[in-house]
């Protein structure tokens, strides 16, 4: 039916480039994706601790009919700021909608929270994030980038364990390619009980997370195994607060989808989060996944076949958004205190040997 694109990187879209940009210092990041042309995209928000910019414009019955870049960024609500650079760097170059002889970039924008990291957050009267969102749009390339320690996903935490950026790509012998960007920053844990390997195992494609294959007792079926069914994960920092955490992420498809046919994608991708994290959408957590379609690649469905279209991404959507996520945090290496999965789940297997 299908396998991961070349690249299994959400570059594997055509038409899309993605930039990062970190402060190593300030321990906090901003990743950036750009279409080549303006692009439909919805969003789809849930948790009770989010930060965004210019989403109302993604809602299907707004005027706005397509945005000119996606911003995620780490830093709370100072990142939003992020966006900013992004507009100033799409605006040197005329890139935006046009309104009475004048250019607006329309730059939709989510943020996670890293502030409580260790890096050194006294920048004085100019956070860094403006300042980041252009350096990111200056680095985007639509070929292979670094997974983990990068863009937003450089101060992530997940859980008490080092988070990261993760993306992850499917494409089916039609020609539809499907793809997941995420930063992930989740309150709750990746890691099944007793850190046996990560819950989103079940959809793993060769080793792209490790290739663990003990996330779960041996010889008992996935759905019913008492214990991935009803331990609560351990793995809730004692002090979380809300809005003190957050994954945020972009699925992207080269199919021809208006914001109408997205918002229905974003909402399936959300369940992509709920395979890869528990517990999720918390209160500590503002989940916010953006979906976005490029155009590149034409379905000859009729109406009906359409419906079954947009079913069809937000399955694989969903599937690409839980992979992402364990990339993500298996790519991580330590910060500061922060320990890694990797390394984590390799002292488990050591020591059962």
């Amino acid at each position: 039916m299908g396998a991961p694109g070349p690249l299994n990187l959400i570059t594997d879209v055509a038409g899309l480039r993605v930039g990062h940009a970190v402060d190593t210092h300030i321990r906090t990041g901003v990743t950036v994706l750009l279409p080549d042309r303006r692009a439909a995209c919805s969003v789809d928000v849930r948790g009770g601790g989010s930060g965004t910019r210019e989403t109302d414009l993604l809602r299907p019955e707004a005027a706005m009919p397509a945005v000119d870049a996606l911003c995620l960024s780490g830093g709370s609500a100072f990142g939003l700021d992020a966006a900013s650079g992004v507009m100033q760097w799409l605006a040197e170059r005329r890139r935006g909608f046009s309104i009475h002889g004048h250019v607006v970039p329309i730059v939709p924008g989510a943020i996670l929270f890293d502030l409580a990291n260790g890096g050194d957050k006294n920048w004085g009267s100019e956070p860094p994030y403006r300042r980041l969102g252009h350096a990111a749009c200056e680095a985007a390339t639509d070929g292979a980038f670094p997974l983990g320690n990068t863009g937003a996903g450089y101060g992530a935490k997940a859980g008490r364990l080092k988070g990261g950026l993760g993306s992850a790509s499917w494409r089916e012998t039609d020609g539809l390619v499907v793809a997941a960007l995420v930063a992930a920053n989740p309150v709750g844990s990746v890691l099944t009980p007793g850190n046996r390997g990560f819950w989103a195992q079940p959809w793993e494609q060769g080793d792209e997370f490790g290739g663990l294959k003990t996330a779960f007792p041996d010889g008992v079926d996935l759905g019913i195994a008492a214990e991935a069914r009803i331990t609560a994960p351990a793995a809730n920092p004692p002090s979380a607060q809300p809005g003190g955490h957050t994954c945020i992420g972009v699925v992207a498809t080269n199919a021809v989808l208006d914001k109408t046919g997205l918002r229905q994608v974003t909402a399936m991708a959300h369940d992509g989060l709920a395979r890869a994290v528990r517990p999720v959408h918390t209160p500590m957590d503002g989940d916010t996944i953006f979906a976005l379609a490029t155009a590149a690649w034409q379905d000859q469905s009729d109406t009906a076949g359409r419906n079954w279209l947009i079913a069809r991404i937000g399955s694989i959507a969903a599937d690409c958004m839980a992979r992402a996520v364990a990339r993500g945090v298996w790519s991580a290496v330590p910060l500061g205190d922060e320990d890694s999965a990797a390394a984590l789940l390799r002292r488990q297997e050591e020591g059962k040997q």
